[in-house]
């Protein structure tokens, strides 16, 4: 058995639970490019559906040609979101993602014509303006990660009629973030920049690590169409 078989959920619970000891940007930064090597797999064990989640969200909604939709893949790491929406027809990804061995990963799955190095919040988002079929952001909306205002470079990157779809966590940790996130999609529907296509919370989002928590941890998926 390899080193990466015979990880257990104890082992990857401590790795989650040193992601959020990470303070600095840095420090976040040197994190993920440790556990690029393990993270496709950490993530089965700990069931994480954020990923499969969002890609039938947006396929289910996708009106166009998946082959000839570009999609930009926000907080890409590894590709996993891009695997999914491949098995669905999707063909055309541009990846950006803060983790030089994220990229790394991301470059060896084949899926991306392109992948960007940025660290958003402290960069814009480097791609163009009123481009993209699909917008998508799987597992940064966070405490601790992007600031909730980085959706408006989301919205801003994809074309009229286009899709964006997030995800964030709902549990107790998150609870505050959740709700300055929802605040902000509302104040963009307020402003006329997209409305909602749906919104989707999900009980069982991933495995619970924390010890207050048991089971699984809620989520949610959020599927706005630009105006």
């Amino acid at each position: 058995m390899s080193a990466v078989d015979s990880r257990t959920f104890e082992i990857v619970k401590d790795v989650v639970l040193s992601a959020h000891r990470s303070c600095t940007t840095a420090e976040k930064i040197d994190f993920y490019n440790i556990w690029a090597s393990t993270f496709e797999q950490d993530a089965r064990v700990l069931d994480y559906r954020g990923p499969s989640l969002a890609a039938s969200a947006v396929s289910a909604h996708f009106s166009g040609k998946c082959q000839a939709a570009v999609v930009l893949d926000v907080a890409c790491g590894t590709g996993m979101v891009a695997k999914l929406m491949k098995k669905n027809g999707f063909e055309h990804f541009v990846g950006v993602d803060g983790s030089e061995a994220m990229l790394q990963r991301a470059t060896e799955s084949g899926l991306y014509k392109d992948l960007k190095l940025v660290v958003l919040g402290e960069n814009p988002l480097p791609v163009q303006s009123d481009h993209f079929d699909v917008v998508v952001i799987v597992g940064a909306l966070s405490v601790g990660h992007l600031h909730v205002k980085v959706i408006r470079e989301l919205c801003q990157a994809a074309k009229q009629g286009g899709l964006i779809c997030m995800t964030t966590r709902g549990n107790l940790d998150n609870a505050s973030y959740k709700a300055a996130l929802e605040d902000e999609i509302k104040q963009m529907e307020e402003e006329g920049l997209w409305r909602c296509v749906e919104v989707k919370e999900v009980k069982e989002w991933e495995r619970a690590v924390r010890e207050n928590e048991e089971g699984y941890i809620p989520g949610c998926v959020y599927l706005f169409k630009k105006l």
